[in-house]
C-alpha cells in the first residue's frame, strides 16, 4: 500500500476524486480549475499535488515547484483522523480555527462561503479515505 502523499498515493487519490460524482461532477458544474497541494505542517514544501481541470484531476505527482491555487497542511495524525473519520463543516471550521488545518495558499473564507466549493471540499477528504495506504 502506498505511503501518504507518495506518487502512487496521489495517483490513486486522483482516481478516487474523478470517480466521485459529488466531487468531480459538482466541481465540473462550476468550471473549477486549480492546482492543489497537500503536505505536513512544518515542512517548507508540500509533498504532492493534483491539477484539477473542469472538476477532474488531470495530473498528479510529487510537488516540484508547480504554481499553486491551494496548499493544505496538517499533521500526519490529523490527516489520518480526517481520512478515516471524514470531515464535516463543523469539524472543518474547528480544524481551521485551531490551526490544525492550514491553508498556506488559498482563501479558506471564500471557499467556505461558497456552497458549490465547500461541499466538494468536504467530499475530497472522503475520497482521500478511499485510498489504501500504509
Amino acid at each position: 500500500m502506498p505511503a501518504l502523499f507518495s506518487d502512487q498515493w496521489v495517483s490513486l487519490y486522483g482516481d478516487a476524486w474523478n470517480g466521485d460524482p459529488e466531487l468531480s461532477g459538482a466541481l465540473a458544474k462550476i468550471g473549477f480549475n486549480s492546482t492543489i497541494a497537500y503536505g505536513f505542517q512544518g515542512e517548507d514544501n508540500p509533498r504532492c499535488y493534483i491539477k484539477v481541470e473542469n472538476g477532474s484531476v488531470t495530473e498528479s505527482g510529487a510537488y516540484s515547484g508547480q504554481p499553486l491555487s491551494w496548499d493544505l497542511r496538517a499533521s500526519p495524525a490529523d490527516w489520518d483522523k480526517w481520512m478515516s473519520k471524514g470531515l464535516g463543516m463543523m469539524s472543518l471550521g474547528i480544524a481551521y480555527t485551531t490551526g490544525k488545518l492550514k491553508f498556506k495558499v488559498g482563501d479558506y473564507t471564500a471557499m467556505v462561503k461558497n456552497p458549490a466549493m465547500a461541499g466538494p471540499f468536504i467530499k475530497s477528504f472522503s475520497a482521500m479515505g478511499r485510498v489504501p495506504r500504509d
